[in-house]
């Protein structure tokens, strides 16, 4: 397969379903809910799709390591020498599955000179797969269906601006931002839809003023900047993946069609 090929996302497409379908399958159970060492919360879920992904993508013809919410960590000493490599949350927005809301998806990115380049959203519940390859295009594609091109909107002088921020996570650096920002409409959502929702037209900024690792963030990156979007940090500049011995992003703005300077809003 060619690099960031239109048959490669597609297989990629498919592993994130495969695993959303095995994520389905504990969803209508009666399942457990563990702890992992850092307290967040873990299921077998979470594990079952983690196999489904690991083994799709080891099964490629080119060969790319690995790295995987659910799996041993690389050490640094490691990491630090890809140039490319797979970045993976098998099950992003646990504590979505276990609130049974439904706002929970799969990542998959492709991550190279630490960046993503390609990437795929899975939201196992309602079906629907977002995916895009950076410099291209992105789509949508409902179960069932057939893709359809998506992109962020520009956005008129008047009007509030939308803002899709976390069911989850909420603080006052938050309630700052939004108070400095103005007339805004919220558009709560949980995982990594948040930027899906900037990526697909329907919000204008999703500022993130708190805690992520790399592997919440890289495939939805992937999406929305090939939707015409883009990511930066609270500096104003892009994203760094694979920067590290962690893998904890800073706080970060994605943002559509609108040019101004979100970050002007920032405590």
């Amino acid at each position: 397969m060619a690099h960031d090929s239109e048959e490669l996302l597609d297989t990629v497409a498919a592993i994130a379903e495969t695993a959303g379908h095995s994520i389905l399958e504990v969803y209508q159970t009666e399942f457990a809910v563990d702890a992992k060492a850092d307290a967040s919360p873990i299921t077998e879920a979470d594990r079952r799709a983690h196999e489904v992904i690991q083994g799709g993508l080891a099964a490629l013809p080119e060969k790319r390591p690995i790295l995987s919410e659910e799996a041993r960590a690389v050490p640094w000493e490691v990491r630090r020498h890809w140039q490319e490599y797979w970045l993976v949350d098998p099950l992003d927005g646990t504590k979505e599955f276990v609130q049974r809301n439904g706002q929970f998806t799969v990542n998959i990115a492709l991550v190279r000179n630490n960046r993503p380049a390609l990437g795929v959203v899975h939201v196992p519940v309602s079906g629907v797969t977002y995916a895009g390859i950076v410099g291209r295009h992105a789509w949508r594609r409902a179960r069932g269906g057939e893709q359809q091109p998506i992109g962020v909107r520009a956005v008129p002088a008047e009007g509030p601006v939308q803002v899709v921020g976390s069911r989850s996570h909420r603080g006052p650096d938050l309630d700052g931002y939004l108070e400095r920002l103005g007339a805004h409409e919220m558009v709560p959502m949980g995982s990594s839809l948040k930027f899906c929702v900037v990526a697909e037209g329907a919000a204008d900024v999703y500022p993130r003023l708190g805690p992520t690792s790399e592997w919440d963030t890289a495939a939805a990156e992937a999406v929305l900047s090939a939707a015409g979007g883009r990511v930066v940090t609270s500096s104003g500049q892009p994203m760094v993946y694979n920067k590290g011995p962690d893998l904890l992003n800073p706080w970060f703005i994605a943002s559509g069609g609108d040019p101004r300077d979100w970050t002007r809003y920032l405590p």
